[in-house]
C-alpha cells in the first residue's frame, strides 16, 4: 500500500487500507467499525464507497484504528476536510497543508506546479508571448502585455516555467515551448483550473470597456433547454473548442495572444412543469 501522503482523496486511502488489511488477515468491515467505536457495522463500508463522509468528529477517531501516528495523522485530518470541504478557497488551504506535510517527507507533490501555473494569468500568458519575442528581456514582454505586470513579475514567471519544464532557454533570452503539460491529480488540478478561471473572467470583464469590438468578440446567449439539449450544447462546445484549438496550432506567424472563455452556465433552478409530477406518479 502508498503512504499516507501519496493520497488526497480519503476514500480511496480507507479503501485500500482495507483491501490491505483484508488481504493480509481475516479482516472485516464489521472490525474495522468496531475498532473505530461505530455502531453501525457498514458504516465505514459506506465511506469508502463515497457514499457518505467522515466529519471533524469521526475522522480522529478512524485515524487512531488504522494506527496513524504523527504527521500521518495530521495529513489524514487535512485530507478529510479537503475533501469535504465544499469551497475551493477552503479546499485550497487544506491541499497546501497536504502538500507541505508530503514535501517535508520526501514526497513529489505534482499538484504544486499546476497550482503555481495557474495561480495567475501571467504564466499562461509569458509562456505563449515569450517564444514569439526571442532575444526580448523581461520589461519588453511585460509592456507586450494588455494588462499591467512588471517586468520582474515577468521574470518570475519565466524562472518558473523553466523551472517546471515547460520553457526551454536556448540561450539569449530565446525560449520555446516544451511539449510538457501541466497536470496534477485528479483531486488538485481541477481546483487549481477553477483558479484560473476566475482571473480570465475578471479579465474579460475589464476587455468589455479596454478593447473596441474589432479587438474582441464577446457575445452571449440566454436560452430555455432541457436537460438532453444541454448536453448537446456541451459537446458543440468540446468540438468547437478542438477546431479552434487546431486553427491556432497551425497558425506560423504567431503575432498576438488571445483568451478565449466558453461559458455555459444555469441562470435558474429546473422548473417542474404544472401537473408533470401528478401524470408520473
Amino acid at each position: 500500500m502508498k503512504p499516507i501522503i501519496e493520497y488526497q482523496d480519503y476514500h480511496a486511502f480507507l479503501s485500500d487500507y482495507y483491501e490491505e488489511r483484508k488481504r493480509t488477515s481475516a479482516f472485516s468491515w464489521r472490525e474495522f467499525a468496531k475498532i473505530a467505536g461505530f455502531s453501525s457495522p457498514s458504516y465505514l463500508k459506506m465511506v469508502c464507497e463515497g457514499k457518505t463522509n467522515l466529519s471533524k468528529v469521526t475522522m480522529g477517531r478512524v485515524a487512531t484504528a488504522m494506527g496513524l501516528v504523527g504527521h500521518e495523522v495530521v495529513y489524514f485530518e487535512a485530507m478529510v476536510q479537503f475533501g469535504n470541504a465544499k469551497k475551493d478557497a477552503a479546499k485550497k488551504v487544506f491541499l497546501e497543508q497536504m502538500q507541505s506535510i508530503a514535501l517535508d517527507h520526501k514526497v513529489r507533490v505534482i499538484d504544486k506546479d499546476a497550482f503555481e501555473y495557474y495561480e495567475s494569468w501571467k504564466n499562461p500568458v509569458v509562456r505563449e508571448l515569450a517564444p514569439i519575442m526571442p532575444g526580448s528581456m523581461p520589461g519588453e514582454i511585460a509592456k507586450a502585455c494588455c494588462q499591467e505586470v512588471s517586468a520582474l513579475e515577468v521574470r518570475k514567471s519565466i524562472a518558473f516555467l523553466e523551472r517546471a519544464g515547460l520553457l526551454k532557454n536556448l540561450g539569449g533570452d530565446t525560449y520555446v515551448q516544451t511539449e510538457k503539460s501541466v497536470v496534477g491529480s485528479k483531486e488538485g488540478l481541477p481546483l487549481a483550473i477553477r483558479s484560473m478561471h476566475r482571473e480570465m473572467g475578471k479579465l474579460a470583464i475589464d476587455a468589455l470597456d479596454k478593447f473596441t469590438a474589432d479587438e474582441r468578440d464577446i457575445t452571449g446567449i440566454t436560452m430555455g433547454v432541457n436537460r438532453e439539449a444541454y448536453e448537446r450544447i456541451a459537446i458543440e462546445l468540446a468540438e468547437c473548442r478542438k477546431r479552434i484549438v487546431a486553427i491556432a496550432e497551425s497558425c506560423t506567424d504567431v503575432r498576438q495572444v488571445y483568451r478565449l472563455n466558453l461559458q455555459l452556465f444555469p441562470l435558474t433552478k429546473e422548473v417542474e412543469k404544472k401537473g408533470e409530477a401528478k401524470n408520473e406518479a
